[in-house]
């Protein structure tokens, strides 16, 4: 096998190289030969994860009661897009002093529905923003299924004023009453 041997250019005269440079004027070297022409992206939109979850809320306030799968053990937590998991920890542990309570215990959902209304707004007027709800397990209703707790969920999630809601912990009811915070 021969070795290669590299070619040599043949040297260029001083007469063609002033020729050539006066021949080309003036220039500038050339830092990257690929020019980006493309506009700048958009910044990055979860527009169908809105619609995803505007759609599931819709879905679950459709829903009649009846098919609410609420379970009796099942804690309520639901806190208004923006406010802190700390914010629901804190309810949770009972670091918020409660200022008045309604029981709808022994009430239909309808009646349930008005008195809560009626006792939020009295509440939120008074100054008294950390109520406690109590809407007991459902153990004596009907199929011993918990009406009220999802009659109070679906409210307080309608709600602008609530700010953010938990179950209380099991010295103040446990799942049976949630703890709710409402907007001054």
């Amino acid at each position: 096998m021969r070795p290669k041997t590299r070619k040599t250019r043949p040297p260029v005269s001083p007469d063609d190289s002033a020729l050539f440079r006066e021949s080309i004027g003036d220039v500038a070297p050339v830092v990257d030969d690929h020019a980006d022409v493309r506009p700048a992206p958009p910044p990055p939109d979860a527009a169908q994860t809105r619609a995803d979850e505007r759609a599931a809320l819709e879905a679950i306030m459709s829903k009649p009661l009846a098919e609410l799968e609420i379970d009796i053990a099942d804690p309520l937590s639901y806190a208004r897009p923006g406010v802190s998991k700390k914010l629901l920890r804190q309810l949770g542990r009972g670091q918020f002093s409660v200022r008045d309570e309604i029981d709808l215990h022994r009430m239909t959902s309808a009646q349930a529905q008005r008195a809560l209304a009626a006792f939020l707004a009295q509440a939120r007027r008074e100054g008294r923003l950390c109520v406690r709800v109590i809407h007991g397990k459902g153990l004596n209703s009907k199929n011993a299924e918990p009406v009220l707790k999802g009659v109070v969920d679906r409210a307080l999630r309608q709600r602008g004023d609530v700010i953010a809601y938990r179950s209380a912990r099991a010295a103040d009811g446990g799942t049976g009453a949630v703890i709710v915070l409402l907007k001054a």
